[in-house]
């Protein structure tokens, strides 16, 4: 099949949707598909205000609906809610061509937390059911996360869940990381949605060490000077990361997934989590890790678990399994021909 991928998060962007598109279409090409791609290289924009690590391209439906026509495409996926992905929208919905969404981000809540004004949040939750509303389906990670949507009035969810490369992320010697344990890691962006002061108050002994950039690194440095930065760390140099630390604290609250958690759990690294969405359906408590509404009381329990069993249950995700779930889902264009307005 013909697969056409509108994303506005690509290259050389570093998050969760990034390398959950870059490894599904990995996947579907070694199963014979041909993937297109319709991203922001190559074209201009600017950054968002309130996310400066994300670019707003300008486009037209006009310039992507050309692009559509000469891709031909028999399934139409759209991945983000930026500019490329309303462009991409809006052509589809003017040729008649069905196509599938995902939801990623809980933006509503980010731009709440960001722009702290009444009513923020509501809007932004009306601007994403209006996006993803004439989608087939709307492809959402976790259980969880597709019950909140569908609570809030969003029709045609469904689960896509997430992998792991397990030729990078598993058991290495753990001895990466030469700081006093217990080595609690956190990974991830360091935005003011991801909860990290709750992780760098944590008030378990050992060190702190964090890996990852963003906005609010200088802040986080000057205020917890004993906490350790060490910036993007990527492929073995992150997974012996992962492996060397003693427990992977995952502080978000508003998360869809949390790609990190299965990372670490590959390498034997148990989770420390809040009961809230997405670590429940990630995490397998008492197995994999531990959720508590007390952070710390997660972090103790999590020290505890066997590292071998971490590693051996982090087995039921897998990129294969979500490459098939995704490609399940496409709602196929009857007639692949070309199309003129």
């Amino acid at each position: 099949m013909r697969i056409l991928i509108v994303t506005d998060a690509w290259f050389p962007q570093i998050n969760g949707v990034v390398r959950t598109l870059n490894a599904v279409v990995g996947h579907l090409k070694s199963q014979g598909h041909e993937v297109l791609m319709i991203t922001p290289e190559g074209r201009q924009g600017f950054p968002f205000p309130l996310y400066r690590e994300i670019t707003i391209t300008r486009t037209s439906s006009k310039l992507i609906g050309k692009e559509i026509d000469l891709l031909n495409p028999e399934a139409i996926h759209i991945a983000t809610e930026g500019t490329l992905g309303w462009a991409a929208r809006r052509a589809c919905l003017h040729r008649k061509l069905p196509f599938t969404t995902s939801f990623h981000t809980m933006f509503a809540d980010y731009a709440a937390a960001r722009l702290p004004l009444p009513g923020v949040a509501a809007l932004g939750w009306k601007i994403l059911r209006r996006f993803h509303a004439p989608g087939k389906a709307v492809m959402v990670p976790t259980k969880t996360i597709g019950a909140e949507l569908q609570h809030r009035r969003f029709q045609n969810v469904k689960i896509w869940s997430r992998g792991v490369d397990r030729s990078v992320f598993k058991p290495y010697p753990r001895d990466h990381l030469s700081y006093a344990r217990p080595i609690l890691l956190y990974a991830g962006r360091l935005a003011v949605e991801k909860g990290i002061e709750d992780f760098l108050q944590l008030k378990v002994t050992g060190t702190k060490v964090l890996v990852g950039d963003g906005p609010e690194r200088a802040g986080l440095e000057a205020k917890y000077p004993q906490a350790v930065f060490l910036g993007f760390r990527h492929g073995e140099d992150l997974a012996r990361t992962y492996a060397s630390a003693d427990v992977m604290v995952f502080p978000s609250r508003t998360d869809t997934f949390g790609l990190v958690m299965l990372e670490a759990m590959a390498c034997g690294t148990p989770i420390a989590a809040f009961n809230v969405p997405s670590p429940v359906d990630v995490v397998n408590e008492g197995v994999t890790g531990c959720l508590d509404s007390d952070l710390n009381r997660a972090v103790e329990c999590s020290l505890k678990l066997d590292r071998r069993e971490v590693e051996r249950a982090s087995h039921a995700f897998s990129w294969e399994r979500t490459a098939e779930m995704f490609f399940g889902w496409l709602s196929p264009i009857a007639t692949a021909t070309q199309l003129v307005e």
